[in-house]
């Protein structure tokens, strides 16, 4: 993909020490401006995105296989008069994101919670000040964010982390969920374990050699190992009940210079987030296309009861848990004081996105409401059921070779896993899926009589 390119991540500096250095960065024009134009009639807008972060597939991956931000521009092209080119700029994390767009060479750009009030405390210091414009998906609960440990590990809760080498990227928002999980634990989260800072996936090949005993990351790398059986689900992000989620950044010159084009870009998020809402197997297998990820991965996240809830509205409760996350950057020296309220920008996507609001609704902040689903071989669209048994009688029927994935949601969270990466428990004639060991204590702890079963057991239970 044009201008792929893999950035060591480093601890970020103190904002103060990074003054003296941004009087020595020449600052580059806009690329939306003349930088980025290669005569007076032509305008090439570079876009930033992660591909294999699929929660912002809508911003990034999706949105750029669709070619819907081309079409808006060509349009606006028909009008002005001018070529409208679009470069898009593949990253793994937020971070080399932010360092391009503070040199004015990036215009817009997706990230994760975390990873925005970085580059919302970046931009203001290094004099090139952005604006959050709208989400990509989120979670009301956190679920987007998981640590995993090996398959044959006999880590059992959070609090086995004690002592232990953890991989995790520092300052993105799978790091955020380590240090409040391990915090509300009773961890000190720098000194109660061996914190390796990495990219994902180098800390996902470190997990897979044995080098590390746990891997906190961000979607989809902890689906992805689960489906892969690489990895085990050891802390479910939703045990916050915090909301998460990824947004759009852009440089605030730029968006002052060329509202029209934002626009055209926030208009075109909207028609990608349709397309994802609609057809969410033909949207994950598109993904999966682009980044090689495995589709069915992509799917738990992506999919019309995922773990993900795509929709670009600015909600309040998404907004409140950013502010809630400056006390933790700050802590960590990676940010000074983030007045997020003058960050947020909701006037852009409200010019731009005429369509009807999606419904305030989110499948995940109450586990009763979330469903099951199965996905069969050759299928453009899934089964759904009311109860994981449900779902695990439709699979015993169906042959083996013709079920392509069951997804089921946490009892506890609604957090959706793998129906056979689950942890099951017998309670009477009801069966219950938990996303890890701890979900599944807790619950047989509270009713006398239930009890952990595998997988086979279950199916068998259930048929």
């Amino acid at each position: 993909m044009t201008g792929k390119s893999v950035v060591p991540l480093v601890p970020l500096a103190p904002l103060a020490r990074l003054l003296p250095l941004a009087l020595l960065l020449p600052l580059a024009t806009a690329c939306g401006g003349a930088a980025g134009a290669e005569d007076s009639r032509t305008v090439t807008v570079t876009v930033g995105y992660q591909s294999k972060t699929i929660n912002t597939a809508t911003a990034g991956t999706l949105l750029r296989s669709l070619g819907y931000f081309e079409e808006e521009l060509a349009a606006r092209g028909k009008k002005d008069g001018k070529t409208y080119k679009v470069k898009w700029q593949d990253y793994a994390t937020g971070a080399p994101i932010t360092a391009q767009m503070t040199t004015g060479k990036i215009d817009i750009g997706s990230m994760g919670d975390f990873p925005l009030l970085i580059n919302a405390a970046r931009g203001k210091q290094l004099r090139q000040p952005t604006r959050l414009v709208s989400v990509t998906g989120y979670n009301l609960r956190g679920g987007l964010n998981t640590v995993v440990t090996k398959p044959g590990s006999d880590l059992r809760s959070l609090a086995d982390l004690r002592g232990k080498k953890v991989s995790t990227s520092i300052g993105s928002a799978a790091d955020g969920t380590l240090i409040r999980a391990l915090d509300k634990a009773g961890i000190d989260p720098e000194q109660g374990i061996r914190k390796l800072n990495q990219q994902p996936s180098v800390g996902a090949s470190a997990l897979t050699a044995g080098s590390v005993d746990a891997l906190s990351q961000f979607v989809a790398w902890p689906g992805q190992l689960a489906f892969q059986g690489k990895a085990k689900a050891l802390y479910d992000g939703a045990d916050l009940n915090l909301p998460t989620f990824h947004g759009v950044t852009v440089r605030e010159e730029f968006a002052e210079e060329r509202a029209g084009v934002l626009d055209d870009f926030l208009a075109a998020q909207r028609r990608a987030t349709d397309y994802l809402r609609e057809r969410p197997v033909a949207a994950a297998e598109s993904v999966a296309e682009e980044t090689g990820l495995p589709a069915e991965a992509v799917y738990l996240y992506n999919g019309a009861h995922g773990i993900a809830t795509f929709d670009p509205a600015l909600r309040p409760e998404l907004i409140a848990a950013l502010k809630k996350d400056v006390p933790i950057l700050k802590n960590a020296d990676l940010v000074g004081d983030v007045d997020v309220d003058a960050f947020v920008d909701r006037a852009p996507l409200k010019r731009a996105a005429q369509a009807p609001a999606y419904p305030k609704t989110d499948t995940h902040s109450k586990a009763g409401t979330a469903k099951s689903e199965l996905w069969l071989k050759g299928r453009d669209t899934t089964r759904t059921f009311d109860s994981p048994k449900a779902l695990l009688k439709a699979a015993a029927s169906a042959k083996s070779s013709e079920v392509r994935a069951a997804y089921v949601p946490d009892a506890l969270t609604g957090t959706l896993w793998f129906a056979d990466r689950a942890v099951w428990v017998a309670d009477g004639s009801d069966l219950r899926a938990f996303v890890t060991p701890s979900h599944a204590k807790t619950y047989v702890g509270q009713h006398p009589g239930a009890r952990v079963v595998g997988y086979a057991d279950a199916v068998e239970l259930a048929s």
